[in-house]
């Protein structure tokens, strides 16, 4: 019997040996490859806004659910959109058009994609104040200053909104003062105000949980110069290159749409416990189920 293997005996056990090493390291199964994509690690891009941390995360559970490996990237807004248009970040869920992102999208939007909008409401900033507050406009605040304690409570100085804010103050001399701090700390003084039924005014935006979670209302800008500008859109931009490398996964980011509700429960649920964004994703996905495979249809 072994004279009659041979040489050719060996050379064959060899060959199957070296077949079933190569299938032994690869280690993957078919139900670990990407439904539709050829490319299985998808790298986002992120800015620290609330509405992106909660996307992102949200996204990055989805996907690696369905076998990707899911890389994100915390950026500034200027090297995310350079990281975009190379090539080296392949999405970024929360490009604010026409206004805010308006530079960049001009200066890139040769190598980019947009794939829509995912926020079904209007991208604004402005003073936010409850519903049992019973002005509507800025204008009326100049008359109602000591209802609000004479103040507007609003966030770090450097954002934005603190400098659209201070410059509505100025244009309508509504007699206030924008008071500085932390969102975490702005939160908290309307959290105190609705629960004792008082007046107060923040500085918002949406998206954003608050809205989620109390009863609020934007004052009308009807100062001069409209301090806080117009109503934008959050749109889902992609790297051109993204759709052809993953065309399920750029099918379901065009589906992919959330209401005020939805984004401002997911957004509590992180503000709950910020430290596992993913994990309060995970949560909002089991409570949110249906929703979740209308975007993967």
């Amino acid at each position: 019997m072994q004279r009659r293997w041979g040489k050719f005996g060996i050379l064959l056990m060899v060959g199957l040996l070296s077949l079933a090493l190569i299938a032994g390291c690869t280690g993957q199964k078919s139900g670990d490859v990407p439904e539709g994509g050829k490319d299985k690690t998808i790298n986002i891009g992120y800015v620290t806004w609330a509405e992106d941390i909660a996307v992102t995360n949200l996204w990055k559970e989805i996907l690696e659910t369905k076998g990707y490996e899911v890389k994100i990237q915390q950026l500034q807004v200027s090297p995310l959109f350079v990281g975009l248009d190379k090539g080296d970040l392949d999405l970024f869920l929360d490009s604010w058009l026409p206004i805010t992102h308006e530079a960049y999208w001009k200066k890139y939007k040769d190598n980019l994609e947009d794939y829509g909008t995912w926020y079904e409401g209007e991208a604004k900033i402005g003073v936010v104040v409850p519903k049992y507050v019973t002005i509507n406009t800025l204008s009326e605040m100049k008359s109602n200053a000591d209802k609000f304690n004479g103040e507007i409570v609003g966030i770090d100085p450097g954002a934005g909104i603190m400098k659209a804010s201070q410059a509505a103050i100025d244009d309508l001399d509504l007699g206030v003062n924008l008071v500085q701090g932390s969102e975490a700390a702005m939160m908290a003084a309307l959290d105190n105000a609705v629960k004792e039924n008082k007046w107060v005014a923040i500085t918002g935006w949406s998206p954003h949980w608050m809205f989620a979670k109390y009863d609020l209302k934007y004052l009308e800008d009807d100062s001069p110069n409209k301090s806080f500008g117009e109503a934008e859109e959050v749109h889902t931009l992609a790297n051109k290159d993204f759709a052809a490398k993953n065309p399920e996964v750029a099918k379901w980011m065009k589906n992919f749409k959330m209401d005020d509700q939805q984004i401002g429960s997911l957004e509590d649920l992180i503000n709950k416990n910020p430290d596992d964004p993913q994990g309060a994703a995970r949560e909002w996905i089991k409570a949110n189920q249906d929703v979740v495979d209308s975007w993967l249809k």
